[in-house]
C-alpha cells in the first residue's frame, strides 16, 4: 500500500512528511538540503519510488493577504517538477502558520532549540500533510 509525502519547500531546505494511504497519519520523515530545482527534483523523485508515494502535497506559503509570492512560486516550481517528472497528482495546500504549528508541537514534545531546529521542516510537512488529509473530501 502506499503513501501520500508532503513537502515543506523553503529556500534552504526542503521537509518531508508521509502519511499512509490508509492510516492516514502524518509523521515527519526527512529534511532535504536545497541543490537547486533539478537535483531537489532526483532526490525527491528517489524518495516517491522508495517509499511507494501515490500522490504529493506541496506546501503553498501564501502571503497574509492571500497572494503568492516569491515563496509560494518556489514551492509550484518544485511541485510541478515534481509532478511532471513521477506523473503522479500533486496537491497544494495552504501552509500558512504550519511552522508555528510545529514549532508548538516540539516544544510541548520537549525539544530544545537545536532539537527543533534540526526537524522543524519535516514537522511543518507533518502539519501540512495533516491538513490536507483534514480538509480533502474522503473517497
Amino acid at each position: 500500500m502506499g503513501c501520500i509525502l508532503a513537502l515543506d519547500v523553503g529556500t534552504k531546505t526542503i521537509g518531508v512528511a508521509r502519511a499512509d494511504i490508509v492510516a492516514k497519519l502524518a509523521s515527519p520523515h526527512s529534511t532535504l538540503s536545497r541543490q537547486g530545482v533539478k537535483k531537489d527534483t532526483a532526490r525527491l523523485l528517489h524518495l516517491v519510488r522508495e517509499l511507494g508515494a501515490e500522490s504529493i502535497v506541496v506546501g503553498l506559503p501564501y502571503e497574509l493577504d492571500g497572494t503568492e509570492g516569491r515563496s509560494a512560486k518556489l514551492a509550484r516550481q518544485i511541485g510541478e517538477a515534481i509532478g511532471e517528472a513521477s506523473g503522479l497528482p500533486v496537491h497544494y495546500q495552504d501552509e500558512r502558520y504550519s511552522t508555528v504549528e510545529a514549532e508548538h508541537r516540539l516544544k510541548q514534545a520537549g525539544l530544545d532549540g537545536r532539537q527543533r531546529k534540526s526537524v522543524i521542516d519535516q514537522a511543518a510537512a507533518a502539519v501540512i500533510l495533516e491538513d490536507f488529509l483534514r480538509l480533502r473530501p474522503q473517497d
